[in-house]
């Protein structure tokens, strides 16, 4: 028998050390060659730690969240032939096959909220821990006879949960079912029913803060510490937009559904010529600011595994059919954990947007180095007044909407985020002027 011991392998591009996100084995575990062993992550991606020989595991480096450097033991496992340690040195350097790295980011298994540019994973610890069942209520109607089985459909028992209902205490039926008509029947006779709890106590938890959310603790963190945020926020008419999209997607055929983004985009990319400040990077170490001649578009997207956010890169020259096709692709990349490293990374000012739950107003948080960041917000249709040709004023009904950006007020004036914001509002009530280089 030997011992065998992996060793974190240079993943590349300049890293020095990655974190354990999950791991895959325990010590005791059997494994063969090629098996899962652990999951690290880096600046870069989230990357598979295969195993390289058969046997088992006799050592783990640490636990999920901790950050290991390269070259260091990762595993050791114990084999039946040979081994790469040397008794009396076990501190002797491993070449490992190149077969033990696969550098495909992957999306994480476990939820979370936050824009960041890198995948990764979140602990299965995170699960939240039951709690207790509620304590009997007193009975104000006759109770089920003692020993006899309450009878009530899967909807019925979790209704009565959530109203912390002991259905000991409701009275079923004739048949001796308890439906949804004798939980209101209870509730409506219990008259200390409206002077209960408003709700149950939860046990405390404690959750270790690793991997994505730990990346986006550091970023927002870094993002708030370093650059001076301000947001402006303007009101938008967009019922002209609404229906000329509404037109357009009648009429698209094969091509992709129009949504609001692709106007968006397209609107800030026509702009950005005059506002060249808002499409750049301050970097803070040499204390200048880098003006992008080209447009790359950060998009935030909700995932399975959390806020990430894919680049349109130039987006300055796709139409709004051809944006629509990118956004789609890139989110669905996103979603499925497919997307590849320079597809989460390049941009040069984002957009961020909650669809129909975008809210009144926002105040975006920057995705540093970049200077600005825009956030559309939920479409409301409220009473306008409307002036006519003639100067006669009507009252309509106009589908309003809020945009907020959010700027570094080392590089960007209120002024200039005002101008922008007011141009911006010219394109979006006039959607047709968006319309030129359709083909696509």
């Amino acid at each position: 028998m030997g011992r065998y011991t992996f060793r974190l392998p240079d993943i590349g591009e300049g890293i020095a050390e990655a974190e354990i996100v999950v791991w895959h084995v325990k010590v005791g575990d059997h494994v063969e060659e090629g098996a899962l062993l652990a999951d690290v992550m880096t600046d870069k991606a989230t990357v598979e730690m295969e195993s390289p020989v058969s046997g088992t595991i006799l050592e783990v480096a640490g636990e999920a969240g901790d950050i290991i450097a390269i070259g260091s033991a990762l595993v050791v496992v114990e084999v039946t032939e040979g081994g790469n340690e040397v008794p009396a040195s076990p501190q002797v350097a491993t070449v490992e096959p190149a077969s033990a790295v696969k550098a495909t980011p992957r999306a994480d298994p476990a939820p979370a909220a936050a824009p960041v540019i890198v995948p990764a994973k979140v602990s299965e610890e995170m699960a939240a821990v039951a709690a207790p069942p509620p304590a009997p209520v007193a009975p104000t109607t006759p109770p089920v006879k003692p020993g006899r089985p309450i009878l009530a459909s899967p909807a019925v028992r979790s209704r009565a949960a959530e109203l912390a209902i002991d259905l000991v205490q409701v009275q079923a039926g004739v048949d001796g079912r308890i439906r949804h008509a004798d939980l209101d029947a209870y509730i409506t006779q219990d008259r200390s029913f409206g002077l209960r709890p408003a709700g149950r106590r939860r046990p405390d938890e404690v959750v270790k803060i690793i991997g994505l959310r730990r990346r986006i603790a550091e970023n927002m963190a870094a993002s708030k510490r370093h650059i001076p945020h301000f947001t402006y926020v303007e009101r938008f008419d967009v019922t002209a937009l609404e229906d000329l999209r509404a037109q357009l997607n009648s009429a698209r055929a094969e091509r992709p559904k129009l949504t609001l983004l692709p106007f968006l985009i397209s609107a800030i990319c026509r702009l950005i010529p005059q506002f060249p400040m808002l499409n750049a990077h301050f970097d803070d170490n040499k204390g200048e600011v880098r003006r992008y001649g080209s447009v790359h578009v950060g998009m935030a997207a909700q995932t399975p595994g959390g806020l990430m956010v894919p680049v349109i890169h130039d987006a300055q020259d796709r139409n709004l059919w051809q944006l629509a096709r990118e956004i789609g692709r890139l989110a669905d990349a996103a979603r499925t954990g497919s997307a590849s490293s320079g597809e989460l990374s390049g941009s040069t000012i984002t957009v961020t947007s909650l669809g129909p739950m975008g809210g009144v107003a926002s105040t975006p948080v920057i995705n540093r180095p970049e200077v600005a960041i825009i956030g559309p917000n939920r479409i409301e249709e409220v009473p306008m007044f409307v002036r006519d040709a003639m100067g006669a004023e009507r009252v309509e009904k106009r589908k309003m909407m809020n945009i907020s950006i959010s700027c570094d007020h080392r590089v960007v004036d209120g002024w200039d985020a005002a101008s922008f914001a007011q141009e911006l509002k010219k394109l979006i009530e006039a959607p047709a002027t968006l319309l030129a280089d359709m083909a696509g």
